[in-house]
């Protein structure tokens, strides 16, 4: 199964990095909701958009020849499929289904209008460099809990492949096929069908019973987390840890994508420490207190810098095998 979405490209979540938009074919044919928006800012939906992305074969999201980017949401409306492009420097949205209207009505705030990166100074000639050929960047802000904290809580100490795998099994198994024309989009489970799914069905996914219990845990309150996307990302973050098995890593990354979180760093992560310390001071042993020092200047912009960071590539030189993957379904 896995060699069918080959070759993987190094983790995208909260890594810093877009996604690859090509550019020119026709286009779609005619949506059912239509909205042009023009940002009073730049904007790159390649970069801003890359972290809501699951891997290369996430079935919720895909980018298209035309230089569009297509996701799929369940909204509190009903499952909807939004299309966004760049023309000319106005986005360009198309939209089906149930929650066609909500998507649109949320375009602005998708793509970053909320974002404020005016008030961030940078410290460091390494995130200077490295914002100033990022003008477009914006933290996206989804509104949406749920389609951010499942994929975060199947990240939880596996390797990004493996979490990824799980994914889109698990979607494309127990979700359903997006609205509108894209042949190959579907909508993630909504909070019923994910606590249905079978044991086996976890076990076939490649996912142990902690994580399982945690997703099951969290859709048994889908209503009170999903509003969380409403609140300030600290309460937002509490409210997501009420629940057992969500810590400071999963809410962090969660919030980053609904809430458009700029202060939420990850701590708690196995190399986020190691790249900002090397990237900062040559150290490339930092632990989460010494990147905690180390971004401290950035206090309110603590995710943007850890971002522009990535989008760098300058991480230490691997002196370990990656973390071995284990299959749980061949157990």
């Amino acid at each position: 199964m896995s060699s069918r979405f080959a070759p993987r490209p190094p983790r995208t979540p909260v890594r810093g990095g877009g996604t690859a938009v090509p550019g020119g074919v026709p286009r779609q044919a005619m949506p059912s909701r239509v909205r042009t928006w023009q940002p009073p800012f730049p904007l790159d939906l390649g970069l801003s958009l890359g972290p809501l992305r699951r891997g290369p074969g996430d079935p919720t999201f895909r980018t298209a020849p035309d230089g569009s980017v297509w996701r799929a949401s369940r909204t509190p409306e009903g499952p909807g499929t939004l299309r966004v492009a760049m023309r000319s420097g106005t986005v360009e949205a198309e939209a089906w289904g149930e929650g066609a209207d909500w998507l649109l009505a949320q375009l602005p705030t998708l793509l970053g209008e909320a974002d404020d990166p005016a008030s961030f100074a940078p410290r460091h000639r390494l995130v200077a460099a490295s914002a100033r050929r990022r003008p477009g960047l914006r933290l996206v802000r989804s509104g949406l809990v749920l389609e951010s904290l499942i994929p975060s809580v199947l990240e939880q100490k596996i390797t990004v492949e493996e979490a990824y795998r799980a994914w889109r099994l698990l979607v494309r198994g127990h979700g359903e096929r997006a609205p509108g024309p894209h042949p190959d989009l579907y909508v993630m489970p909504d909070p019923r069908t994910w606590a249905l799914i079978p044991s086996w069905e976890w076990h076939r996914a490649g996912v142990d019973d902690k994580r399982a219990s945690t997703i099951l845990r969290a859709a048994r309150v889908a209503r009170r987390l999903e509003e969380a996307a409403l609140m300030e990302p600290p309460q937002a973050r509490a409210r997501l840890e009420l629940i057992p098995g969500i810590g400071p890593w999963t809410s962090s990354e969660t919030v980053q994508r609904t809430n458009g979180a700029a202060d939420a760093v990850t701590v708690g992560d196995l190399h986020l420490p190691g790249i900002i310390g090397h990237a900062l001071a040559d150290d490339r042993d930092a632990d989460d207190e010494e990147m905690l020092r180390l971004l401290a200047p950035y206090e309110g912009h603590r995710h943007r810098a850890a971002r522009l960071i990535l989008l760098t590539g300058r991480t230490p030189a691997r002196r370990k095998p990656k973390m071995p993957r284990t299959d749980i379904a061949l157990l």
